[in-house]
């Protein structure tokens, strides 16, 4: 017998119960269909967080604090100085205190975030000023009542007009802007909703706390590294500088903690692919599920058609040519629900990135590839048992069957 005669054999079954063919399918469709679309969106989202976060400056380092054991955060203005003034390798530092004031302008209110920082943030955070300027180390000295808009927080204030030089109030105290920042867009950490303040001008008007020692408190450092290969030595001498300026134990904890870019994009890409893989397995089950439908419909088959596999062995078929005939039944069957699924998620997922622009969904080869030989795996799983059942029919009595 031919080699192709079970595959014609299988398709001539296929296309003779159509109906049955497609219920089949089906199952095998919505699964595949599902696990190329979520993991296509999955590895989408996960491409942009990533994007987002080295938006933010290849060689940026934050440092934050921990609570301390009396309840009170360390991190001070003092350490940023410290930092600037005894690590080599740095290009520039910005200590952030941050606070949420209502905030007035042109008749409009809106709540943003302030940050106090100083000139160094804007290199730090890579941030590009649309119009205007940013705030300059002379500002900061006398403490000039100026600020940097987020594109956001402009837009909510102003409209389309230009708010360079026009006044806003923040807090009841009354400010000058003097710049507006381009966007960002939703990167984590965005600027688009904040303003940005003269770090001693932002002490003067909110509650300033201090560390044991009697240093200012700030909720963050920001530095950028000159270059990025110096990065882990850098973390390890600030380090190592915090720590003994903090008076910490050989054994004590540190009560701060340092996240290079590198760092941020590690930790985030972890959790996304995890996040993705948990998806994947969810839409896994819809094809275990198309699976078991399959060997369903199969076992079917084979009573439906006993008396044919009756008198094909009567006429010498081998239980061999019945056990590869109907397991290529069920692997075709799932080979082209395995194709449809493949085109649906595929369409799916590019519908998904048509209507939900900050995400590109991305159809690896290697999904494709998994998917394929997913759905006929099943097909031969699944299908054995019915294929083995069929073979093993005696044939007197299959055909005594009505």
């Amino acid at each position: 017998m031919s080699l192709l005669d079970p595959l014609l054999s299988a398709w001539r079954s296929v296309i003779a119960h159509k109906l049955r063919s497609f219920l089949t399918v089906l199952g095998i469709v919505i699964g595949v269909a599902a696990v190329i679309a979520l993991l296509a969106i999955g590895q989408g989202a996960q491409n942009e967080i990533i994007a987002n976060i080295e938006s933010l400056g290849a060689n940026l380092v934050q440092i934050s604090p921990r609570t301390g054991a009396g309840g009170a955060p360390t991190l001070s203005v003092e350490d940023a100085r410290a930092i600037e003034g005894q690590i080599a390798n740095i290009a520039t530092v910005a200590p952030v205190v941050r606070a949420t004031h209502q905030v007035t302008a042109n008749g409009q209110d809106t709540v943003a975030v302030t940050i106090g920082t100083t000139p160094g943030y804007r290199i730090a955070y890579n941030l590009e000023v649309a119009s205007g300027s940013f705030f300059s180390d002379y500002d900061v000295a006398r403490s000039a009542r100026v600020a940097v808009l987020g594109s956001n927080t402009a837009e909510d204030l102003f409209g389309n007009a230009n708010p360079v030089g026009q006044e806003i109030k923040i807090g009841g105290t009354v400010v000058r802007v003097i710049g507006v920042l381009k966007p960002k867009g939703a990167a984590i950490m965005s600027p688009d909703d904040n303003i940005m303040l003269p770090l001693a001008f932002m002490q003067q008007f909110t509650t300033q706390q201090r560390t044991a020692q009697g240093e200012h408190i700030v909720h963050s450092i920001a530095l950028s590294v000159a270059d990025a290969q110096h990065s882990p030595k850098v973390v390890e001498e600030i380090t190592d500088l915090l720590r003994e300026r903090h008076r910490l134990l050989p054994d004590a904890d540190n009560d701060f903690q340092i996240l290079s870019t590198d760092d941020i994009a590690a930790q985030v890409s972890e959790a996304m692919g995890i996040m993705t893989i948990f998806l994947g397995a969810i839409a896994a089950i819809s094809l275990l599920v198309g699976g078991i439908g399959v060997m369903n419909i199969m076992l079917v088959s084979v009573l439906e058609r006993t008396r044919e596999i009756g008198i094909r062995k009567a006429l010498g078929a081998h239980e061999r040519d019945i056990w590869t005939q109907f397991l290529i039944e069920a692997a075709l069957l799932t080979l082209t629900g395995g194709a449809i699924g493949i085109a649906l998620g595929y369409g799916i997922a590019s519908g998904v990135g048509y209507f939900v622009q900050e995400i590109t969904p991305v159809v690896t080869p290697d999904v494709v590839m998994l998917a394929a030989t997913v759905s006929i795996s099943i097909g031969l799983f699944f299908g054995f048992y019915p294929a083995w059942q069929a073979s093993r029919l005696n044939p007197i009595d299959a055909l005594r069957a009505e």
